[in-house]
């Protein structure tokens, strides 16, 4: 008998869900999609235009190299003979560009003029005439009591050397 009762209950849960799965529950999810959509007024824009695409020839391959020696730059410049010695050693003045040094005083020794000049870092050399200065080959021609006047060699252009005269004059 009680498994008559068990039997009638579990039949009774049975036809329960089975009843409950065969109603739709989405009534109100479906009414709302079919209205949201009424009654708006917004608009797409179309897409863009597509632009063609344009092939370009490239015709560079007939032009020069930009940074391969020309002709005339590898035929050697007539030379007017001037031209600094590299192969000599370098002073210590030399390190430094001219416009850091400065001439701090001058002195005679043995019917010789010779000239302090004073580094960046503070050191001060004596230097006579035929001592190197600067940079650029800066060669001393003359020492006076108030300048050292200097004959620097310097490129102009590619191949060529020129002199210019500079001058180192004594700070107060």
């Amino acid at each position: 008998m009680i498994k008559k009762i068990i039997l009638l209950i579990l039949a009774a849960d049975a036809l329960i869900m089975l009843t409950a799965c065969g109603q739709s529950g989405y009534h109100d999810l479906e009414a709302f999609v079919q209205s949201s959509g009424e009654g708006l007024q917004g608009k797409v824009d179309p897409l863009p235009e597509m632009k063609h695409y344009k092939s370009f020839a490239y015709a560079a391959f007939d032009l020069p190299e930009p940074f391969a020696p020309r002709k005339n730059d590898m035929v050697q410049a007539v030379s007017n003979g001037i031209q600094p010695d590299l192969t000599r050693r370098k002073e210590a003045l030399e390190a430094h560009p001219l416009e850091s040094l400065a001439m701090v005083g001058s002195l005679q020794q043995n019917d010789m003029t010779y000239a302090l000049i004073k580094s960046p870092d503070g050191i001060l050399y004596r230097v006579r005439t035929g001592n190197y200065l600067g940079q650029n080959f800066g060669k001393i021609s003359h020492i006076s009591e108030s300048e050292v006047k200097l004959l620097e060699i310097v490129q102009d252009g590619v191949n060529d050397w020129v002199e210019r005269t500079s001058a180192l004059i004594l700070r107060n």
